[in-house]
């Protein structure tokens, strides 16, 4: 018997048409010991909801970003990548004014496209080496 898998490792992440949106969901990302006031389903479902044709919103294992949780890293697609390759990256996005906020970011075109929100400028932070490298390695799963 074969083993099929629904996702695949996010090796061309960088390579997607569309704008990606990475919600971490691994160590302190999601987790209700951190954060007990956070809907986390709710979260999630108004991002995928939200940007519906406009990003595709996946989750990840732990980016190793945990005090800046709850995090959420923003690729650029093709076009926006074409002025400026380099994710987004977003913390403490706790609670539904910085979860619309991302929203209606992402959905005016996000990085390089459109103008950072008050909310979305706040939140932005720099990760590690550390970070970074767990986003390009198999933290992140697309789906086939």
């Amino acid at each position: 018997m074969t083993n099929k898998r629904k996702n695949r490792p996010a090796a061309g992440l960088f390579e997607q048409d569309q704008t990606i949106v990475v919600v971490c969901r691994g160590g302190d990302c999601g987790s209700r010991r951190k954060h007990p006031e956070v809907d986390y389903v709710g979260q999630l479902r108004r991002m995928r909801e939200g940007l519906d044709g406009a990003a595709l919103v996946v989750t990840s294992k732990c980016l190793d970003a945990c005090e800046h949780s709850n995090v959420v890293v923003i690729v650029p697609g093709a076009e926006a990548r074409e002025t400026d390759p380099t994710p987004v990256w977003l913390g403490t996005v706790n609670d539904e004014d910085t979860t619309e906020g991302v929203v209606e970011w992402v959905s005016a075109g996000g990085p390089a496209t459109a103008p950072t929100s008050v909310a979305v400028h706040l939140a932005r932070f720099t990760p590690t080496r550390l970070s970074r490298h767990e986003l390009e390695g198999d933290a992140v799963l697309l789906p086939k």
